[in-house]
């Protein structure tokens, strides 16, 4: 943006034209960080992943063309002129609708953990097991809250612990995040099942899992169900 001077900014020295998209940028970046966390909180639109991005892209844009608008008045006119305001609507929506639209395609795929090599360190995620739980296979693991609870062959329990960490804890374990709340090893799999747009895990614990619609075309794909 800096370098091309996007949006008129092309006039003005390279220098405040990059401390002006920088400042932008990491603007953006926090603002779509609070507003998609506020937005995708409690999974409650986890099955609508298009109707979710649109509230994140418009819930986004209306502040940040204000930022947008100050700190252009700041940067290149030495003050922000309410009448300007309107100039800014149009471009910031574009581009966040834009951003909004990139974020999701490149994050659509699960996150997935691989077998461990023979002779192979065991997952570091073994460790965090209760006593009692310890030796067992581990079948899912499930966010609830804060807490996890361990689906395994001995039964299940709860830790203070973050999904997102567990998953990257796991490698060493063949298995994937199959829902924002859930990570399920593939030889804990019994059956497999798709039906009225929505797909379930039956793991063989008898437990079911459900199957964010975000990550069923990959999980397909590789073979799942």
């Amino acid at each position: 943006m800096a370098v091309v001077g996007a949006f008129g900014s092309g006039e003005a020295p390279f220098g405040l034209r990059l401390a002006y998209w920088v400042a932008v940028m990491l603007t953006g970046g926090l603002g779509g960080a609070i507003v998609s966390e506020l937005v995708t909180r409690g999974g409650w639109l986890e099955e609508r992943p298009a109707l979710q991005g649109v509230i994140i892209a418009t819930g986004l844009s209306i502040p940040l063309t204000l930022a947008v608008w100050g700190m252009t008045g700041l940067f290149f006119r030495g003050d922000a002129d309410l009448d300007h305001i309107r100039f800014y609507i149009g471009p910031v929506l574009v581009v966040t609708c834009v951003m909004t639209a990139l974020n999701y395609f490149t994050q659509r795929a699960p996150a997935e953990t691989h077998a461990a090599p023979a002779g192979a360190a065991p997952p570091r995620f073994l460790e965090r097991l209760p006593a009692r739980l310890r030796g067992a296979d581990i079948h899912a693991v499930e966010a609830q809250d804060h807490y996890l609870r361990l689906h395994t062959s001995k039964g299940q329990d709860l830790i203070l612990f973050r999904l997102s960490d567990a998953v990257a804890e796991l490698e060493g374990l063949e298995g994937a995040q199959v829902h924002r709340s859930w990570w399920v090893a593939r030889g804990a799999v019994a059956e497999a099942r798709r039906g009225d747009g929505k797909a379930t895990l039956t793991l063989v614990n008898g437990a079911r899992v459900p199957v964010s619609r975000a990550y069923a075309r990959a999980l397909r794909e590789a073979g799942w169900f």
